[in-house]
């Protein structure tokens, strides 16, 4: 019987909790330095062991040598010489297998900021990516679990003291890092007498959960171990708070741990009489289950995708002489640029196309026939000027149709108009006014590439594809996750039994998917959210998804704006500019 069923009801099991300690990884290090500051003064040793569940199971020790002279008083404390290190590697050398050890294991060190800011310095200084992993400091946690009564300080010589370790450190590096495992032994035995049986408990140990995160724990009790999404509800069954997760019961129990310490979600908890657990077929099913539900019930505490309908998009108005215009949601007939993540990127972006074209911006109704007073845009040829019937509805609505053509399939006139302002206003040094035109372009390019990508896969009336759940596994065990999408809309997923043949699952899943009707109006995410559109997207464009039926045509524009995205990167706008035309 495991563990999780002999709990009695508000009994929290330990692997609900997060990542037990005894199973957990940490690598104790400690480094040696010419002087204290990070950057400026090189390494001269270093030392790491890597423990689990109180065993050691590796160990990393080297000298370094630092490039510089080590001074005197620096020998005196560690004992290092500048000939013990002459024939040591450089610290370029050593990175690599240091990072490769640390691999995705905690980190512990005493007074961890000193340790920690030297190696990231050195990896920022020889362009390695710091890995930025979970960091325990063992002063840190001495200084709440020792107190003062019992010790004058804490620092690590009088810490081996008072747990009495073997060896004692003798400021080098890899006797520190053996008395810095004995010290955080002892202190995890401190730390167990709290309650503290997980990595996320420890790291928030110090805010200890509130009276209402204890007494409301049971809420969890019933939740399964499954992938899908929980809604957590007040007392009137309204939402409060929606998430997902692949193991429902532990997301949830650690609301109620002392690692959740953000201020709303507490708050949220105070409120909360129920969770209420949706199991889901797959990983996407989840994920999109979420965004429907948070656009449905419009929890209070979700900070994002709360309000989908609301987003920024741009479209042409419908009128004799159209103008772009900014809107919320998808509304009108026609095509839509976007959406936007916010209304100031959509000003961008429309700034970019008045600036490609001849478009007017007045939002008078102008008639045919009947002239009216220009603006000054009309005289800094800006605009046809249609208001004083310089241009014919002819001669304007082809200019609607380029910008229409720019916003749907070919952004290549928008990125050379704007990339040779950018290129002239950077010759003249005029390099605010150049940015803020690259601002404008990247806008308009993140808009379209939305746009496109949403209208293509709305486009297809479905579309059936699969991936393997476990690639490790060995095909006769391996489950598949299915997804039917049907005009961009998840319609039906399904992950298949373990070793058993795919193609029934298959086959059922698409006969018993949501019917989603031919949408009445070429908008890019006509019978979804866009949101939900763009995790279909990932999903089907993960390298290990096969597409086993693609009903319509699944493209992308050739001159697409997906394509110039990288452009906004570049200075040199006219070399960038013709390398995408080739």
């Amino acid at each position: 019987m495991s563990r999780q069923n002999d709990t009695t009801p508000g009994q929290m099991a330990l692997e609900d909790l997060g990542q037990p300690l005894a199973e957990t990884s940490f690598v104790v290090l400690d480094i040696e330095t010419t002087g204290g500051r990070a950057g400026t003064n090189g390494i001269t040793e270093i030392a790491a062991v890597k423990v689990r569940g109180g065993e050691e199971i590796g160990m990393f020790s080297t000298l370094v040598n630092p490039d510089q002279p080590i001074p005197p008083l620096v020998t005196l404390l560690t004992g290092i010489t500048d000939a013990m290190v002459v024939e040591a590697p450089r610290i370029d050398a050593v990175l690599p297998s240091l990072l490769e050890f640390l691999g995705d294991s905690v980190v512990v060190a005493h007074n961890a900021p000193f340790d920690i800011g030297h190696l990231r310095a050195e990896c920022g200084r020889l362009d390695y990516t710091w890995p930025s992993p979970v960091v325990v400091d063992t002063l840190t946690l001495a200084r709440k679990l020792v107190p003062r009564s019992e010790i004058p300080n804490h620092k690590l010589a009088t810490l081996a003291r008072f747990f009495g370790t073997d060896p004692q450190p003798t400021h080098r590096a890899l006797a520190d890092t053996r008395a810095t495992v004995e010290v955080f032994h002892a202190l995890l035995e401190r730390i167990g007498a709290f309650g503290v049986d997980t990595l996320e408990e420890l790291r928030g140990f110090g805010s200890a959960p509130t009276a209402t995160q204890r007494r409301k724990r049971v809420l969890a009790d019933d939740v399964p171990t499954a992938p899908g999404v929980y809604v957590f509800e007040d007392g009137q069954g309204k939402a409060l708070y929606v998430g997902k997760s692949g193991n429902m019961r532990k997301r949830v129990r650690s609301y109620f741990t002392s690692a959740e310490r953000r201020g709303r979600i507490r708050e949220m908890l105070n409120l909360a009489e129920r969770v209420t657990p949706i199991v889901c077929g797959t990983p996407l099913e989840a994920e999109v289950r979420e965004l429907r539900l948070i656009a449905e019930r419009d929890p209070s505490y979700n900070r994002r995708s709360r309000r989908p309908e609301r987003a920024s998009w741009i479209r042409f108005t419908s009128e004799p002489f159209p103008r772009l215009s900014i809107v919320r949601g998808l509304t009108g007939p026609g095509p839509h640029m976007g959406p936007f993540s916010s209304r100031s990127e959509a000003e961008r972006a429309l700034e970019a196309l008045h600036h490609a074209f001849p478009l007017r911006q007045c939002t008078q109704r102008i008639t045919p026939g009947r002239s009216s007073r220009s603006c000054v845009l009309a005289q800094l040829d800006r605009c046809g000027a249609p208001c004083e019937q310089r241009v014919s509805v002819e001669e304007y609505a082809r200019h609607v149709d380029s910008a229409r053509e720019a916003m749907t399939s070919r952004a290549g006139h928008v990125v050379t108009v704007l990339g040779d302002r950018i290129e002239v206003l950077a010759e003249q040094l005029r390099y605010e006014e150049a940015a803020a035109h690259r601002d404008r372009l990247a806008a308009f390019l993140r808009g379209a590439t939305r746009a496109q990508r949403l209208s293509a896969l709305a486009s297809c009336p479905e579309i059936v594809a699969a991936r393997p759940a476990e690639p490790d596994l060995p095909p006769e065990t391996r489950r598949y996750e299915v997804c039917v999408v049907r005009h961009g809309r998840l319609a039906g997923t399904v992950t298949t039994p373990p070793g058993e043949d795919p193609w029934p699952h298959l086959r059922a899943t698409v006969a018993t998917a949501e019917t989603v009707p031919e949408p009445d109006r070429p908008t890019p995410a006509p019978a979804a959210m866009p949101g939900e559109m763009e995790c279909v997207l990932r999903w089907l464009e993960r390298p290990d998804v096969t597409l086993v039926r693609v009903e319509g045509t699944w493209v992308s524009p050739v001159d697409a704006a997906q394509r110039y995205v990288d452009l906004t990167q570049l200075t040199d706008w006219h070399r960038g500019s013709s390398s995408a035309e080739r």
